[in-house]
């Protein structure tokens, strides 16, 4: 009996225990509450005050989840949560998460979704370290520490705020290192900012004009301070003038002097850091220039003498454990490519030779640790290693790399350097994210107030394993799901950056599409419509659109919409400028532009008279091209481009934009992410990614990039410019246009370009035709070219009602219209090797499409579990094998899942406008599906035999591809 009861003893302690339901989803300890939303996600919450927030965010909209079962104890001082997909440990009466106390586990990956630094006086605080709000990561100027610098303070609000800790009660000295040169307002002179400690009021602080960007200096001021942690802010207020850089800040003692040694946060034991994290000594570098990294970026090229170290803490007991280094070995800037050694705590580590820089490897040892606390150095010898390191594991080797990423535009994308660099967001391979909304204001904009000294964090923490569905899921549930557009925005668009009249439309556009059987549903009118100032005027010229509310009507008696182009600023001059300021109530400023004021949307009056600046130019939607203008937000806790699409969905339906950050928080193409950017832009904007070359190598970067994005932001509708924006062929097109008084030719792209560009559009999730100044028709190429393009238009027109279902399914279930194959076929490596070549048009259609020149092409194709069916020739393909697919420019590589469902209309339209009353079903045999169409309309099959349940009277046809290739046309069976 003793045996049996110490045997199920044991169990209990190896068996995880099953999750029960319980009456409530929360879980409270002391100034830590959990709220369990699902098996895979978590709200993890700290309030020093003990005032935990309920309200809706910008981010989150929703936290009224299914009831999920779980199980919470405490044991050895730990509370611990257990979902069936997660556990959450946190330390009892630990304080604010950071990385020794806050650890989650899941689908075998160990990690610390929370880092906290907090800078003692006499550490070193990187302002990238820091909260930052409306505030980019710059790396341009020479001379900074860490990974870089917080730049700009360009717009109001926005700041950075620190966490420091005072060692003991008294006057303390706090320090600032910053730069200031000339501004991109043009000024060179001192600066202003606001300071402030707990939430007390701000005192202004002068920033003295330094040499140039690259002088950085030190800017002290005194301020006493209690013992214990405060939060000190440098903010622009509106009566500041900002634009200064700030590298980094301590807090002093009399006589210290200003720290190199930089406050950092655990490397905890069972868990993979990143380098960059850790403390950097000697010539080392922060660097992200190639690709592949894990975190921020990698620490570049250790030569001797140079050092990283990490603090790893909860160290169970004192003995040897593997330490991973994930590296690159590449030919050093001494010219030899051979092995490397490193110290690790003193032991010599070999780093074999990798590929190139852009190629990672890990190489674990054996490195003995104390109980508890300690240092982990890694050190160059003198000789210098010439290695990258990335990332540091500490018994642990799951890599926390990126799956997918993001930016707000592809603005200058060339495709002829490699890929563009993209921002994580959702996706990890390791299964596990956190969405931090701790700055992130309520849902209708307003700031949550500020708690003076007290910490607070709130954030979910998403553990997914590789279950990507139920993430995106989580995702769509808690922050919105994906916009889902009306029915015609996933039909055919015309867009073109050249001078068109209302008559150049009705006369001699829509006639061309209807004479050469083209389909068309948008059409996109250019910034050249507006009168006074082409760029940033604020009404139709008149000698161009005679009748502005004719030409619309004109649109939607053709089954056509429209969208204007908006630049978000206005002339001095303009004729609508009195009012505009004079409803901003003065308020509105000078911007970069010449002799023109810009908006600050989060000011009421100034957005006000941005909206009605609108009201003369009738559409059916607004596409705000803003590129380089200078309004912005001032609004905590909203983006610039969040907040102003909203305010556009409010106009038209939905936002036609770019997103995910601002202008005011970096650059015109390579801005960032900002923090309510990706959660909540979706659930308002058709995403245009911006002017990308007309190149083979930017139209293939499309193919990676809609999936990566989608799967990263929830993101579903994003729109490319098809053909590319900017011309690099010289190749002279069919068109005249007058430009500086000069006459032009419109340029064209290579009939293989064109033909293969379009064949992709069609399988986008939306497909829109755009140039600048080029040609962009069917029937302005040659014979094959514009039969290919006139056959795959016709094509995306008749898979409207596919389109839109999927569409409509993304809304419900997160999950994008195009998706990288790994989404449906997580445990298939090729499903994430292939992710730059191929992708997922629903669950059951894989689309390669052919990105290299000449009449005949071909692409290595991969194909998941299960069969495919070559929608053009039926030839039929096995599951996780590889083939090379060839195509005409009749023809592309695209295929059917065996068990899928494929819709179609069974005619050509001329636009969406026309009823869906004839629909072909495509299926193939030897396996059963099911589908649901956006009406409710459920489509049932299972060899062969279909069944269509329908409310709607339809004429039906069904398509049945056989296993031998070959193909049937039957009805379907009766009811």
């Amino acid at each position: 009996m003793r045996k049996r009861t110490a045997l199920l003893a044991l169990l209990t302690l190896v068996l995880p225990t099953p999750a029960i339901a319980q009456p409530t989803n929360t879980v409270v300890s002391g100034q830590a509450r959990f709220q369990i939303l699902s098996p895979t996600l978590v709200r993890t919450e700290f309030a020093g005050d003990h005032r935990f927030e309920n309200q809706g965010t910008y981010n989150v909209v929703n936290r009224s989840f299914p009831r999920t079962a779980y199980r919470s104890r405490v044991e050895n001082g730990w509370l611990v949560i257990t979902t069936s997909a997660l556990t959450l440990r946190y330390r009892v009466g630990s304080g604010p998460f950071r990385a020794d106390n806050l650890e989650l586990r899941t689908a075998g990956t160990t990690a610390s979704p929370w880092r906290r630094v907090v800078c003692a006086t006499g550490q070193l605080c990187e302002a990238e370290d820091q909260q930052r709000e409306g505030m980019l990561v710059a790396a341009e100027h020479p001379g900074h520490t860490g990974a870089g610098f917080v730049a700009g303070f360009s717009y109001a609000n926005n700041g950075i705020t620190a966490t420091v800790r005072a060692v003991s009660a008294g006057r303390h000295r706090l320090v600032f290192r910053y730069t200031n040169g000339r501004g991109g307002d043009g000024k060179h002179e001192n600066r202003t900012l606001g300071l402030s400690v707990d939430g007390q009021a701000a005192r202004q602080v002068t920033l003295p004009a330094t040499a140039d960007w690259r002088d950085w200096r030190l800017l002290e001021t005194e301020i006493d301070l209690p013992a214990g942690e405060h939060r000190v802010a440098l903010t622009r207020r509106a009566a500041d003038s900002g634009n200064v850089n700030v590298d980094s800040l301590a807090l002093l003692a009399a006589g210290q002097p200003y720290p190199g040694g930089r406050a950092m946060d655990d490397c905890r034991f069972g868990t993979v850091c990143e380098a960059e994290n850790g403390t950097l000594t000697g010539a080392a570098e922060i660097a992200d220039e190639h690709v592949g990294y894990a975190g921020t970026g990698f620490v570049a090229e250790l030569v001797g003498g140079t050092r990283v170290s990490q603090r790893v803490s909860s160290v169970p007991t004192a003995g040897t454990y593997p330490v991973v280094l994930r590296y690159s070995n590449g030919v050093g800037g001494d010219g030899k490519h051979e092995p490397r050694t490193v110290l690790v705590n003193g032991q010599a580590v070999t780093l074999p030779t990798t590929a190139g820089w852009t190629t990672w490897a890990t190489v674990s040892a054996q490195i003995p640790l104390p109980a508890g606390s300690s240092s982990l150095a890694i050190t160059c010898p003198s000789a210098g290693c010439h290695v990258n390191l990335d990332t540091i594991g500490i018994n642990a080797s799951a890599q926390h790399l990126a799956l997918g990423g993001y930016r707000r535009s592809l603005d200058g994308y060339t495709g002829n350097s490699g890929d563009p660099r993209l921002y994580p967001g959702l996706m990890y391979r390791d299964g596990w994210c956190l969405l931090d909304d701790t700055a992130s204001a309520y849902a209708n904009g307003t700031p949550r107030p500020d708690r003076g000294a007290q910490p607070y964090q709130d954030g979910y923490v998403f553990g997914y394993g590789q279950d990507y569905r139920t993430a995106l899921g989580d995702l769509a549930a808690l922050t919105g799901g994906p916009k889902l557009l009306p029915r015609w925005a996933y039909g055919v668009w015309y867009s073109e950056y050249i001078d068109r009249t209302a008559a150049d439309y009705r006369d001699r556009i829509l006639p061309a599409f209807r004479q050469h059987g083209v389909p068309l549903d948008v059409l996109v009118v250019d910034t050249d419509f507006k009168a006074h100032n082409t760029w940033n005027g604020w009404q139709m010229d008149r000698s161009k659109f005679p009748d502005p509310q004719g030409f619309l009507d004109w649109v939607h008696s053709e089954g056509l919409h429209s969208t204007l182009n908006i630049h978000p600023s206005i002339q001095g001059t303009d004729p609508d400028f009195a009012r505009a300021q004079a409803t901003a109530k003065g308020k509105l400023a000078k911007g970069s532009c010449a002799d023109c004021y810009v908006f600050d949307w989060g000011d009421p009056d100034q957005l006000r008279a941005y909206v009605e600046l609108h009201r003369s130019m009738p559409t059916d939607f607004w596409w705000l091209d803003w590129c380089c203008d200078g309004s912005g937000s001032s609004l905590r806790g909203v983006t610039a481009d969040s907040w102003i699409n909203e305010q556009y969905a409010r106009m038209g339906s939905f936002a036609f934009s770019r997103g995910f950050g601002s202008l005011q928080a970096g650059g015109y193409s390579g801005s960032g992410p900002l923090q309510t950017g990706p959660w909540a832009e979706k659930r308002n904007t058709l995403h245009f990614t911006g002017d990308t070359s007309s190149t083979w190598g930017a139209m293939k970067a499309t193919i990676g990039y809609t999936s990566a994005e989608a799967v990263s932001t929830g993101m579903s509708a994003i729109s490319h410019d098809i053909g590319g924006h900017n011309d690099t062929t010289g190749l002279r097109g069919s068109e005249t246009y007058l430009e500086n008084g000069q006459l032009r030719y419109t340029t064209k792209l290579p009939d293989d370009l064109y033909a293969r560009w379009v064949q992709l559009g069609a399988f986008q999730p939306i497909m829109r035709l755009h140039s600048n100044h080029g040609d962009r028709l069917p029937w302005q190429y040659g014979p094959e070219a514009q039969a290919s393009a006139t056959k795959f238009l016709n094509l995306r027109e008749r898979l409207v009602p596919y389109v839109y279902t999927l569409a409509e399914q993304a809304h419900r279930t997160g999950v994008p219209v195009v998706r990288p194959a790994y989404v449906d076929y997580p445990g298939s490596a090729e499903a994430y090797s292939t992710v730059d070549s191929q992708f997922l048009l629903g669950p059951d259609v894989l689309v390669a499409p052919i990105t290299t020149p000449g009449l005949i092409g071909s692409t290595r194709v991969w194909f998941p579990p299960g069969q495919w069916t070559d929608y053009f020739t039926g030839q039929v393909y096995q599951g996780n094998s590889w083939a090379t697919v060839s195509a005409g420019w009749d023809t592309m590589p695209v295929f059917l899942r065996a068990g899928g469902t494929l819709v179609e209309r069974t005619r050509d339209v001329v636009n969406d406008q026309h009823a869906v009353d004839a629909l072909t079903v495509h299926v193939t045999a030897g396996a059963r599906g099911e589908f649901t169409l956006y009406d409710g309309t459920r489509i049932i099959h299972d060899n062969g035999k279909v069944v269509v349940r329908s409310a709607t009277k339809r004429d039906w046809t069904v398509v049945v591809h056989n296993p031998d290739g070959s193909s049937r046309v039957s009805p379907p069976e009766p009811t």
